[in-house]
């Protein structure tokens, strides 16, 4: 591209390459709808006005809103490759995402983050990165890689990472864990912001986390906390994904001082909802329904990221910006009639426009190394009562109980009767044999084993069940799949889906990873379980830094004294 060839086209000395008529414009910079036209020239935005060009579109009075940014996700929640995410999330409207490729990352290293951004080159839609900065999250879990602050410096010089990624590692922030610091040197030192994940902290552990130069957060679950965060300089993002929902929460936040720093993000959505409901349109139709202006929902969605992000090709519309932008027909309900990208329409009627390319997929090594005949899930037992975990449905935070355990001949075992069920996390990564075993209740289930190498961060093989042998043969067709998620009852594998990429994707097309989620989803109701996704919520069992109770390979985690505690309490034990 020339920057010349753009100015001469701007100037009206050039033809444009396409003009968009007939529309209603929306400007996010001062939050007003004007109607004219739209010129484009070699795929960036010239000029509102009339221009001579080489093809017009007529709008008919719809409204042109710049193309949505997701300002933190992890691609690989989806399941679905890069490809298929993008097939998943343009259609909606989606023209740029920030993801934090630390699932990956936790599982091959530089490697995962290598394959990212070459996986992500020719896509119809802009991926910007994150450096992961918590591989592995704590060291009470066995990751697949280990990254320090030397091996992301190289990283920082790649045109589209935008941010140091979340630090989830708070407590070795407020420390001062000189690695941790380190990170966060390297990204400001390039005028990178870095991005928080600090869930429930308050008070003067909150002042020494933005001291330490940390400049948002994703994890608010109420209006008091994102309040007091916001107070202290921290840009929001109001998460709406599948295993946390809450922007229903934070929506009385959001006012005409407050909503320019504050923007959306899915963080961890899953395909089936990706199909079913949509991306961050969906999520603009929730908040504009339940009462925010929807030009407000349009800047959170569009000019808050790229100008949190720094990214000044994106995020509006106005001369020298990528031509990234949406077609509606409704700025109160909005449903996404076109969308293009860099000036090309790549989507209608909520499917790809034909003729869009897809890049060529990328190679990415094996992740797999379980030893099945040392798989051992009994626990024996022992004096006191045992700490349970608490699923709370719709949110990664979990609960802390203690309950007596269920003993069967000298064992403490899985008890449906009571939805106490047996968990444990099979480290897969270096073949170590290693074991955390647990117990956890809300899941419900009344039979049967569910079992995924979907775990955050770690991705070890996370698995629960109501007996140790539908335990095993879970997770026995894990490994053999080379990773993916797996329902068992009675000995035989009643659904699965294949995830061979890292152990967390699938290179399958989307809907064929959506009818596979759809069937496992169904299979896991069938054993009992009343949440909307099991898997999600299981999936985050094993995440160290989100209170309260956690599981890794290394055993139970006490997230709030951030350290490793025993299963059974015994009277008077902390």
């Amino acid at each position: 591209m020339s920057r010349f060839a753009i100015i001469k086209a701007a100037r009206g000395e050039a033809p444009a390459d396409l003009l968009l008529t007939n529309a209603r414009i929306v400007n996010v910079f001062t939050a007003e709808v004007t109607i004219g036209s739209l010129a484009v020239a070699l795929g960036r935005i010239v000029g509102l006005g009339n221009y001579a060009s080489q093809e017009t579109i007529d709008l008919g009075g719809r409204y042109l809103v710049p193309g949505f940014i997701d300002a933190h996700v992890h691609i690989e929640s989806s399941l679905t490759c890069i490809s298929e995410f993008a097939r998943a999330v343009v259609p909606r409207g989606t023209t740029s995402v920030v993801a934090d490729p630390h699932e990956i990352a936790n599982v091959l290293g530089a490697a995962g983050i290598d394959y990212m951004l070459r996986a992500s080159e020719g896509q119809p839609m802009n991926f910007f990165f994150g450096l992961p900065s918590c591989v592995p999250a704590t060291p009470m879990e066995t990751a697949g890689a280990e990254l320090a602050a030397e091996d992301l410096v190289p990283f920082f010089n790649h045109p589209r990472v935008v941010a140091l990624g979340e630090m989830m590692n708070y407590p070795g922030v407020i420390f001062e864990a000189p690695d941790a610091l380190a990170k966060i040197a390297a990204s400001r030192g390039r005028t990178k912001p870095v991005d928080g994940h600090a869930p429930g902290l308050g008070g003067r552990r909150l002042n020494a986390y933005l001291a330490a130069g940390i400049d948002s957060d994703h994890e608010c679950t109420s209006a008091a906390e994102a309040r007091e965060k916001l107070a202290g300089g921290m840009h929001i993002m109001v998460r709406e994904g599948t295993g946390s929902r809450n922007l229903l929460d934070l929506l009385p936040v959001v006012n005409p001082v407050t909503s320019r720093r504050m923007m959306f993000c899915s963080d961890d959505p899953h395909a089936q909802d990706l199909v079913a409901e949509g991306h961050l349109d969906a999520v603009l139709r929730k908040a504009i329904a339940h009462g925010l202006d929807p030009l407000t929902a349009i800047q959170m969605a569009t000019i808050n990221p790229a100008d949190y992000f720094r990214m000044d090709e994106v995020g509006a519309i106005a001369p020298g910006r990528w031509a990234d932008l949406v077609v509606l027909a409704d700025l109160k309900a909005p449903k996404i009639n076109e969308v293009f990208s860099r000036g090309r329409l790549v989507a209608a009627g909520g499917k790809m426009f034909p003729g869009v390319e897809r890049p060529a997929e990328v190679s990415c090594p094996p992740a797999m190394q379980v030893d099945s005949a040392a798989l051992d899930f009994a626990i024996p037992a022992r004096p006191g009562q045992i700490r349970v975990i608490r699923v709370v449905p719709h949110q990664v935070v979990t609960g802390m109980e203690v309950m007596d355990p269920t003993v069967a001949k000298g064992r403490a075992v899985a008890d449906p009767d009571r939805d106490l069920l047996k968990i444990a996390v099979v480290e897969r990564h270096h073949g170590s044999g290693r074991i955390g075993k647990g117990f956890v209740t809300g899941l419900g289930l009344a039979a049967g084993a569910l079992a995924g190498s979907v775990a955050h961060d770690h991705h070890n093989i996370i698995v629960v069940g109501a007996g140790d042998a539908d335990m095993l043969t879970a997770v026995n067709a894990v490994a053999a799949m080379g990773g993916g998620l797996v329902v068992v009852q009675g000995g035989r594998v009643q659904a699965c889906l294949a995830l061979p990429i890292a152990g967390l994707m699938s290179p399958s097309p989307l809907e064929v990873v959506h009818r596979q989620m759809v069937r496992l989803l169904e299979a896991a109701r069938e054993l009992g379980t009343q949440l909307d996704d099991p898997f999600a919520a299981l999936s985050f069992l094993g995440l160290p830094v989100i209170p309260h109770l956690k599981i890794t390979d290394r055993g139970l985690v006490d997230v709030d004294r951030f350290q490793l505690v025993e299963l059974f309490v015994n009277p008077g034990t902390p």
